[in-house]
């Protein structure tokens, strides 16, 4: 293992995250809010720290895959270690856990807070909350294959350890190109969400941190009520739809941005990932006219948005939908393990995975009655090799491997079953809320703090898609 390149990278990073910075403290001096001096002090020590770094280690040579998975996991670690500080040095979240808790949860979009009134948060802390989401959705490491050059040799093995889905999807020839096109796409979608919810009323501020949610799929909102604060059946409807697009690959979005649109309904992801959001909202829409919402529109409205949200991994929220019937409530729950399409935003299993898992369930009920026949597994017309397939499998194993256990350690820690599922399903999958005490009217403020630490984990091993994490876990990882 090469150490040298590895903390100079993290050096990079801090370097980048202290600018960051700037732009939310801009924000507190145009408000006039008390945040602006910890805001600054945190930029500079990210840079200072940083600077330390960069400079005695420069390194340039071909990154190997063991350093490229841990410079991507370590990056994730000290990106959040270094954004927690404006929260823990302004007083406003005093318990560094708490701080580390919520930044973790913004890098890895996965929205879930320990905040019990975020709207005490000075406007500067609230856009870096939002932001640390925005740019924990492409990633922090494609971002800086994309601005930096000088991470272009060997920058595609970080390419295939950040991006998630089972595969990456390489847009250009040379990687950079490819980092810069995925984030120009990123940038271009999320300015048209601004500007279409600033047409619906909101101010430049909330436009751009619940645009910065939406696209990241993250869940953080600048309201305690989160989108229903703004009453707004334009508002939640244009979140709707960027909250699909998010949850959609990116390369596809790309395509389409260049005239392609048939590419979307040509794509067999795309096809069943909207199938499963329209018949999850028709089933959850008709069972909810007829016991919580008195018309079909409002029925249509609040259902539709939750599915969404929940299918996506978003976490924003409209209803409460513990307050739902049973299966209202089930489906939430089943939409968690499903979480967005390959190549997007998304997190939990991927819609991509199910779609394999399934394809090659029906090929074996195939092979049954056609013992001698050649039945591959198909996507988009290609043939799924059997490594990928295999790769799948160990993949959802793993998952709920982690799932059956760290439910089980938060059940010793005194959550109750319910709770201690929910909450690790919702920071594992990055979706935010849950249910019983962590569901989408409560917070996880009452995790005990080895909890908030260990569901800290599960939001890095989801975002980063388990193997990139728990690699260096293991002892053949870091032999020489």
């Amino acid at each position: 293992m090469k150490f040298r390149p590895i903390f100079y990278i993290q050096g990079l990073l801090l370097i980048f995250v202290g600018i960051s910075m700037i732009f939310p403290a801009a924000f507190s001096w145009y408000y006039g809010d008390d945040d602006i001096a910890a805001l600054l002090i945190s930029a500079g020590l990210s840079i200072g720290i940083g600077l330390l770094l960069y400079f005695p280690l420069r390194f340039k040579g071909e990154l190997r895959i063991r350093e490229s998975y841990a410079i991507v996991t370590l990056g994730w670690i000290v990106c959040s270690l270094a954004g927690s500080l404006p929260f823990y040095i302004s007083g406003y979240i005093p318990s560094f856990t708490d701080a580390f808790f919520e930044t973790m949860s913004g890098f890895t979009t996965t929205g879930a807070s320990i905040l019990n009134n975020i709207e005490e948060l000075p406007h500067g802390l609230l856009f870096w909350r939002s932001l640390t989401q925005w740019l924990g959705g492409m990633g922090i490491i494609v971002l800086s294959l994309a601005i930096l050059p000088l991470l272009g040799i060997g920058g595609m093995q970080l390419f295939r350890a950040e991006i998630p889905g089972p595969v990456a999807d390489k847009l250009t020839p040379r990687i950079q190109n490819t980092a810069k096109l995925l984030w120009i796409v990123y940038v271009v979608i999320s300015a048209v969400e601004a500007i279409l919810l600033m047409f619906g009323g909101m101010n430049l501020f909330d436009s751009l941190c619940h645009t910065f949610g939406t696209m990241a799929t993250g869940g953080f909102s600048t309201k305690n009520t989160s989108i229903t604060a703004f009453g707004s059946a334009y508002i939640d409807y244009v979140i709707i739809f960027f909250m699909i697009l998010a949850g959609t690959n990116f390369s596809l979005h790309y395509h389409g941005i260049r005239g392609n649109l048939l590419t979307y309904w040509k794509n067999e992801e795309v096809k069943f990932y909207l199938a499963i959001i329209l018949i999850c909202s028709v089933i959850v829409t008709i069972d909810n006219l007829t016991s919580v919402y008195p018309n079909i529109s409002d029925s249509i409205r609040y259902s539709l948005f939750q599915v969404v949200s929940i299918t996506t991994t978003t976490g924003y929220a409209t209803a409460d939908y513990e307050q739902w019937s049973s299966t209202g409530q089930f489906i939430m729950l089943f939409l968690m393990f499903i979480g967005g399409s390959a190549g997007s935003t998304g997190g939990s299993i991927k819609v991509l995975r199910i779609m394999i898992v399934l394809k090659h369930g029906f090929a074996e009920l195939k092979r049954i009655i056609h013992p001698h026949a050649v039945i591959p597994v198909r996507v988009n017309g290609q043939v799924i090799s059997p490594n990928v397939v295999n790769n799948i499998f160990g993949f959802i194993f793993l998952y709920f491997s982690i799932l059956v256990f760290v439910t089980w350690l938060m059940t010793i820690l005194g959550l109750d079953l319910v709770s201690a599922f929910a909450s690790v399903a919702a920071t594992l999958g990055n979706i935010g809320p849950g249910l019983g005490t962590v569901g989408p009217a409560d917070n996880y403020s009452q995790i005990p703090i080895i909890g908030k630490w260990i569901l800290s984990f599960c939001m890095l091993a989801g975002r980063l898609e388990l193997y990139t994490v728990l690699l260096l876990l293991t002892r053949e990882f870091w032999k020489h």
